[in-house]
């Protein structure tokens, strides 16, 4: 184990027992830490339901082709802690985050604290202290109360598409949702909200008017052929190559990142040539969101020509993203291993997927305790009529039921949860 895991292990013993989602606990830490939020680059901060972790991912590729350094914190992460905090360009080092982390523990001297609240504490330090030009910050959960909704003035906020998830903590309708995600507006801070439903953009409008934070959202596709694709962007049309990251999700992602770089006030940003815009979406890179694996146990176990795809997607919206991907594939079958947690609805999440689906194995997630079982996972694909489908105890016995009922599959598929696309990385990355 290394000393950073036993450091993250002692903080998540601060976690109180319930929780209620406030900006206090942080914003005490912050101010003995010497308010280091205080401290940072021009920060774009991006909320919503799906495809934060790309439009950042978009947003750092561009802005590093135009040679800005840049700092990014995501939540979560998916092999190591480490992920969440990259500095100028370059993940955090054991060392610094040991020392970090060390710094934030001592002066919160044992006081009651999320897990989420005090590594957030930590990243705002490191941002603080080493140069850069810009930060990229991703929510942890909603927007309006979450710990990163503690910065004054943004260059930009942004917000991606809004869904139902989480609605124990956020609300039970999109309006709520949207509510919430809203709060990271900020006055005379131009929003960039992507393309979202009437009910969810009238709540971010609303929202926006009453705090005088003017909303763009005057951007579209206009065309897509074999070369790419037009964005237009108020009276601007650009031409753009294909996203490097597979899925029609991904032109919204992309374009919504494009739209905040217009928009932002970042220095040496002003109308960023198209060159950089396009070298910035071909060369953006955001694991387990349709990647491609081609290393590791699993592709050595498969038959000549099967691709093996993992996705992270665990909502609704994500499945729909998924569908349609997989409506896009070539002819063949596309067999899934599927690990998910127990607050998510399986069933939902199976039905869009569920037409394009020859075969299905549910998996338990190794060392979490509150996943599907796989008999669950199992009576779900059989509730949207996926036969055969099995309930299996691994990877390996998922695979071998699989390739028995269809031994010459086009794609497997492994899908349904961030934590088991981590643990599928830490061999296959």
């Amino acid at each position: 184990m290394a000393q950073s895991d036993a450091i993250l292990a002692r903080l998540g013993k601060l976690h109180p027992k319930v929780i209620d989602l406030s900006l206090g606990r942080i914003t005490r830490l912050l101010e003995k830490l010497g308010n280091p939020h205080l401290s940072l680059p021009p920060v774009i901060h991006i909320a919503g339901t799906n495809g934060k972790g790309s439009t950042l991912a978009y947003l750092r590729a561009i802005y590093e082709a135009a040679g800005l350094r840049v700092h990014c914190s995501t939540s979560p992460h998916l092999v190591k802690f480490h992920e969440r905090i990259t500095l100028a360009g370059n993940m955090i080092s054991e060392d610094a985050l040991c020392d970090l982390l060390t710094e934030v523990e001592t002066v919160n001297n044992n006081e009651s604290i999320t897990f989420f609240e005090i590594t957030q504490a930590a990243a705002f330090l490191a941002f603080s202290r080493v140069p850069a030009d810009v930060l990229l910050l991703e929510t942890g959960l909603g927007g309006r109360v979450d710990a990163s909704n503690v910065l004054e003035k943004p260059a930009a906020t942004v917000i991606t598409p809004i869904s139902l998830d989480h609605q124990g903590f956020l609300g039970d309708t999109i309006a709520k949702i949207a509510f919430e995600k809203a709060g990271i507006m900020k006055h005379g801070v131009p929003c960039i909200t992507a393309p979202q439903s009437l009910e969810a953009f009238n709540t971010l409008a609303c929202h926006a008017n009453s705090i005088s934070a003017p909303i763009f959202n005057d951007f579209e596709i206009t065309k897509e052929d074999d070369d790419g694709f037009t964005l237009r962007i108020g009276t601007e049309n650009i031409d753009l190559p294909h996203p490097a990251l597979p899925g029609r999700h991904q032109y919204t992602n992309a374009a919504t990142a494009i739209a905040t770089v217009r928009k932002a006030a970042v220095p040496g940003c002003d109308g960023m040539d198209v060159d950089i815009l396009a070298r910035g979406l071909t060369t953006a890179r955001w694991p387990a969101r349709l990647q491609k694996l081609t290393t590791g146990p699993l592709c050595d176990a498969l038959p000549d020509d099967c691709e093996l795809i993992l996705d992270g997607g665990h909502n609704i919206a994500a499945a729909e993203a998924i569908a349609d991907w997989l409506s896009r594939q070539p002819a063949g079958d596309t067999v899934v291993i599927m690990g998910m947690l127990d607050n998510r609805d399986a069933t939902a999440f199976l039905k869009p997927i569920a037409p394009h689906i020859t075969a299905f194995a549910g998996v338990p997630i190794p060392g979490e305790h509150q996943d599907h079982k796989p008999e669950t996972l199992r009576d779900a694909a059989l509730a949207c009529d996926i036969t055969p489908a099995f309930s299996c105890d691994g990877f390996d016995t998922a695979l071998a039921s699989l390739l028995h009922s269809s031994p010459d599959p086009k794609r497997v598929l492994i899908l349904g949860s961030l934590y088991l696309a981590g643990l599928i990385l830490e061999n296959h990355g």
